[in-house]
């Protein structure tokens, strides 16, 4: 992963060298609503809300196209609760709902498609990879025991949204795990990922 994500770095740079005249720094930020889902259906998430933001990097490209990438302060909240009846019998006594707070830098780097509306308006469409990584707390101690965040993860954005004034847009996006983000310890064989909406905006300069 850590190959990938250098040589997602070095195109872009490349990309940005080139095209300089049409590179713009900007700041985004949004909220995300978070369903963690686990295998097997033995916890369930209700929709929590959480937060980005950081600094953004949009690069326009001819015919339409372009690449946005930014480096996000990433706080995503969840409630977890037993919901097969069945595996209660393997969960520790005193189980109960849990509330976990993953705190991670996010690094998207997403492939545009702009269609104009006008001179002053457009929409855009978008998609690409995700990488994350933890900072803060990697471990949780829950009533059904211990839970432990993996050093890196990838996931995977598809968004659109609209665009004004050439320096404000406000769009959606579904962040789609590519794997699990951690596991639980005594509940090794339930793997978890955690997939979330988010409702943001963005201002370049």
């Amino acid at each position: 992963m850590k190959r990938i994500f250098t040589l997602v770095v070095l195109a872009a740079a490349m990309a940005m060298t080139v095209q300089a005249q049409s590179l713009k720094f900007g700041i985004k930020g949004g909220l995300n609503i978070t369903k963690m889902s686990f295998s097997k259906d033995v916890y369930k998430s209700d929709n929590q809300t959480g937060f980005y933001v950081g600094p953004a990097l949009k690069l326009s490209l001819p015919l339409g196209f372009g690449v946005d990438i930014a480096a996000l302060y990433d706080q995503r909240s969840t409630e977890v609760e037993p919901e097969n009846i069945s595996y209660e019998s393997s969960l520790p006594e005193g189980y109960g709902n849990e509330k976990i707070t993953q705190k991670s830098i996010q690094v998207p780097v997403n492939v545009r498609y702009n269609i104009g509306l006008g001179a002053t308006a457009g929409i855009y469409l978008a998609l690409g990879p995700q990488f994350g990584f933890p900072v803060g707390d990697k471990v949780y101690n829950t009533k059904v025991g211990e839970y432990r965040l993996k050093n890196a993860n990838l996931s995977f954005n598809f968004g659109a949204g609209v665009y004004l004034l050439k320096h404000l847009e406000v769009g959606f996006s579904y962040n789609l795990a590519a794997g699990k983000s951690g596991e639980f310890e005594n509940l090794s064989d339930i793997d978890t990922h955690n997939n979330a909406w988010q409702i943001g905006a963005a201002i370049y300069f």
